[in-house]
């Protein structure tokens, strides 16, 4: 006591306010199904077709990880497997606050263990077992289907009578029914959040939006820090599900600190609302590739012109936005949501060369170019091979990729076979390729998640992104395994002539593979020059950065201390 009390006399006041009052970061992210205040959670049969990694992800890793402030999530989505979510971000311990709980007075935080036996089932039921989901069936007729979430615990059972869906459960990864929706002739009718004893809080009408509120339990549950505290909701009816959001919101931010900073993560679904709700609050706004194109959203410049700082994902989105706002915003910094790290590929232990090319969002022009030029090199270096890379995870997106490759090679009048499938290879009973089979060298990588495009990545020995605007990520896991990179568009991650080329016109590419394929001199030269910008984008420079922001926003520059800082 008596050393604490030293040390608070010889700091300057700025900072002594500091150790006394605490700020708490609060990270609003945009978690959403499409158009709707609902998580994106699937079951495990189906193949995901977006990646979960964003921008408050990392934030949220960021602070998490490095625990140099206090931070809380807050929630405005339903999200009944939200606890699953931060496990598959490594964050599980992440404190947070949920809209939807507060609204449906949920208490439990903790996940625990729900097995459809133990739900009431009527006498005579049978379960069915498939490889993919459970069947229950009654006198021969399909009374529910059991969908279970990638865990292995039931997200979803829907109720059927005469083969038509008659309900759908929603069940929480805390072990109780959240949501169940009601339809008729297979159409939805409404929609019921209820409470942990299975009674029904609040009714969500599909034909036009409007809620009600179970007039028996009108009250909502805020839990602030350790406090809880139920309060009455102003009506029992309201137009939309926006209105119930906002009140909810607006009376939980009654509760926080003048001096807390809110960062939005900026989406179309909430970026009115929290306009609103958010109008007398400190609040930095992040920009993520193409989530909100200022642009796009003009009713949003008042927004932005009054928020306390604008953090972007790159210096070319930063441009957009200038370009939008007619000015160049002095409270903005382009803050990389992707930390490099230094992690060494592998792709010399192979005896062919692969380089990987990113062919979403592709100009069909450019494409074709791409890949004539791409196979005239084949014809010169024998061990190329040439990997095209998509995040698209729709079925069958891996055959149309090559079909086009192969078109295009036809065109180009080179060997089509090249970019044939697989299994379409002539191969013997010895497992051995017949003399005249064509060798493929176009293969296709379809990588939705980021475990899986870093792991392509590190197999690959040179990266050639030849779209407008290339993926910031994969010139991050670029840099972090040490290729090189060939680009049509400058960066902040490739220098040209060090770590990479860019490449005003397309037709320059195969002297610049060449550059890097043809020996190890300039390869290895890039090599070192990438581990040097690696070195700018560690989790230490992107905290720094993080802090130099919130110590703006807070007026005062005591933010860089932390709580690392005092220890």
């Amino acid at each position: 006591m008596v050393f604490w009390g030293l040390f608070t006399m010889i700091l300057p006041p700025c900072m002594q306010v500091a150790v006394l009052e605490e700020k708490m970061i609060y990270f609003i992210p945009a978690w959403y199904q499409q158009g709707q205040w609902h998580e994106n959670e699937q079951s495990w049969t189906v193949r995901r077709m977006h990646t979960e990694f964003d921008d408050t992800v990392k934030q949220i890793q960021l602070f998490h990880r490095s625990k140099a402030y206090p931070y809380q999530i807050m929630l405005l989505s339903a999200a009944p497997n939200f606890r699953h979510f931060l496990h598959r971000q490594g964050v599980y311990h992440a404190p947070y606050w949920s809209c939807f709980d507060a609204i449906q007075e949920v208490r439990r935080k903790k996940m625990a263990v729900l097995s459809f036996h133990n739900l009431k089932w009527p006498e005579g039921i049978e379960f069915a077992y498939t490889p993919f989901v459970v069947v229950a069936m009654l006198k021969k007729e399909k009374y529910a289907q059991i969908d279970f979430g990638e865990d292995g615990n039931p997200i979803r059972i829907d109720l059927f009578q005469d083969g038509m869906l008659q309900r759908r459960n929603i069940y929480d990864d805390r072990g109780f029914i959240s949501i169940t929706s009601l339809f008729e002739g297979g159409q939805p009718v409404y929609q019921d959040y209820l409470m942990e004893n299975g009674i029904w809080k609040m009714r969500y009408f599909q034909k036009d939006g409007h809620i009600e509120i179970n007039g028996k339990y009108p009250e909502y549950l805020l839990q602030y820090q350790d406090k809880v505290q139920p309060k009455r909701f102003s009506r029992l009816a309201y137009e939309n599900i926006e209105q119930v959001i906002y009140e909810v919101l607006a009376s939980y931010l009654s509760l926080a600190q003048e001096q807390d900073i809110f960062c939005v993560a900026m989406h179309g679904q909430h970026a009115q609302l929290l306009g609103e709700a958010l109008k007398e609050k400190r609040r930095v706004l992040s920009f993520f590739e193409d989530r909100y194109p200022v642009s796009a959203h003009p009713e949003a410049m008042g927004m932005i012109k009054g928020a306390d700082y604008l953090v972007v994902d790159s210096e070319k989105n930063m441009d957009k936005i200038q370009q939008s706002l007619g000015m160049l915003p002095q409270n903005a910094m382009a803050i990389p949501p992707y930390d490099s790290r230094v992690d060494l590929g592998i792709s010399q232990q192979f005896r062919v060369q692969k380089v990987l090319v990113p062919v979403d969002g592709m100009e069909d022009g450019v494409f074709g170019q791409l890949i004539g030029l791409l196979g005239e090199y084949l014809l010169k270096n024998e061990k190329a091979r040439i990997h095209l890379f998509t995040r698209r995870a729709e079925y069958g997106r891996m055959q149309k990729v090559l079909e086009q490759a192969r078109n295009e090679l036809r065109k180009a009048g080179l060997e089509e076979g090249w970019a044939a499938e697989e299994e379409e290879g002539q191969v013997s009973e010895n497992n051995l390729e017949p003399e005249d089979a064509v060798p493929i060298k176009f293969f296709v990588e379809q990588c939705v998640d980021e475990l899986s495009v870093s792991k392509c990545m590190r197999e690959q020995r040179l990266l050639v992104d030849m779209r407008k605007v290339p993926e910031l990520y994969l010139q991050v896991a670029a840099i972090s395994v040490g290729i090189p990179q060939l680009v049509r568009t400058e960066t902040e991650f490739v220098k040209h002539g060090k770590n990479g080329m860019v490449l005003e016109q397309i037709g320059a590419l195969q002297g610049a593979l060449d550059y890097y394929l043809k020996g190890a001199k300039n390869w290895n030269q890039a090599m070192v020059c990438s581990y040097e910008l690696v070195k700018e984008y560690t989790t230490e420079k992107l905290l720094g950065k993080w802090r130099e922001v919130l110590g703006c926003v807070g007026g005062d520059s005591y933010l860089a201390v932390g709580k690392q800082g005092l220890e």
